[in-house]
């Protein structure tokens, strides 16, 4: 059986993974990923927290939201919608003066119904685990891919 503190190690050893971000999406799949909304939900932006434009944001958060939308369309990360719910976009301050961007899922979670699935018992994983030499480095620098 292995232990946590084996599988840190053997991860610690080869610090082969990647940190920058991609450029373009990988190919498309045949199954395309689908959000299922609680029964009797109607798709209306009214169902968000908070409404209203961006235009309540500052020069600095605007130009930042710009610049971000642009980079994640030309990646085709994104694409333009007229989806029937929002989510209002924050952005906070980081240390080194760059801003950092928030979205405000909350009242889509509320409407959204959750995938369930059972708990793994973690031993169980890292005895599959214990032959691997390979690893995975699952990054969720963004929230958008």
């Amino acid at each position: 059986m292995i232990l946590a503190l084996q599988l840190k190690k053997g991860l610690n050893r080869e610090e082969l993974t990647f940190t920058t971000i991609p450029l373009t999406l990988l190919p498309r799949r045949r199954i395309d990923h689908e959000i299922e909304l609680v029964l009797g939900t109607k798709p209306t932006a009214k169902n968000a927290s908070w409404m209203g434009p961006p235009e309540w944001m500052g020069p600095p958060e605007l130009a930042e939201l710009r610049k971000q939308l642009d980079e994640l369309l030309t990646a085709r990360f994104i694409r333009p919608a007229k989806a029937p719910y929002e989510a209002p976009v924050l952005f906070q301050k980081k240390k080194d003066g760059t801003l950092r961007r928030y979205i405000d899922y909350q009242a889509l979670d509320k409407v959204t119904v959750r995938n369930r699935y059972p708990f793994f018992i973690i031993n169980d994983l890292f005895n599959q685990l214990n032959k691997a030499q390979y690893f995975t480095k699952l990054d969720l620098w963004s929230s958008d891919y």
